[in-house]
């Protein structure tokens, strides 16, 4: 690699790093109003992970409050974070990545489903035979393959939304 090509290299991430967090921006504004309008209490954070903005709603309470924003299953936390990403996009004109995450919420289901890969992937090294998990949704769907994968075993998508679900196959 010559230098000019580090240095541009360096100059596109500087770049990423500097839209992510203006996507972080634009989405704590938005959800801040949303916060008002609800009269709910709440702080925002915002990171970039993964090549992607991250941007969390906490309380120093144990509020129940936020856990409305979670909604059952996830399913409203899910609907705001697409709402979010509409924000973004109507202020930057490019599709978001952001992911939203309410009271830990995200975080919590991440572990778990990291142990359901996990778990998963033992089963399949024992048996030698494929297994299919239940209908997710893509992020829980993304978790567990990252899960299989390092665990040395292969996983696929299989099927239509919202009952599409993961298939631990043998290595």
């Amino acid at each position: 690699m010559t230098e000019g090509t580090t240095t541009s290299a360096a100059v596109e991430a500087g770049d990423t790093l500097t839209r992510l967090e203006q996507e972080g921006e634009i989405a704590a504004d938005y959800l801040e109003g949303l916060l008002d309008i609800a009269d709910l209490d709440g702080d925002i954070d915002m990171d970039v992970e993964a090549d992607r903005a991250a941007v969390s709603i906490i309380s120093d309470t144990a509020s129940r409050d936020l856990q409305k924003l979670v909604g059952r299953d996830g399913e409203v936390l899910e609907a705001l974070q697409e709402l979010t990403r509409l924000a973004v996009h109507r202020e930057t004109g490019d599709r978001s990545r952001l992911m939203l995450d309410i009271a830990g919420y995200r975080a919590k289901k991440r572990e778990e489903l990291s142990e359901l890969g996990a778990q998963a992937a033992a089963e399949v090294k024992s048996s030698g035979e494929p297994t299919k998990l239940q209908p997710m949704t893509p992020f829980e769907r993304k978790v567990v393959h990252d899960a299989i994968k390092a665990a040395g075993l292969r996983s696929e998508s299989e099927g239509e939304e919202p009952q599409r679900f993961v298939v631990v196959l043998p290595a």
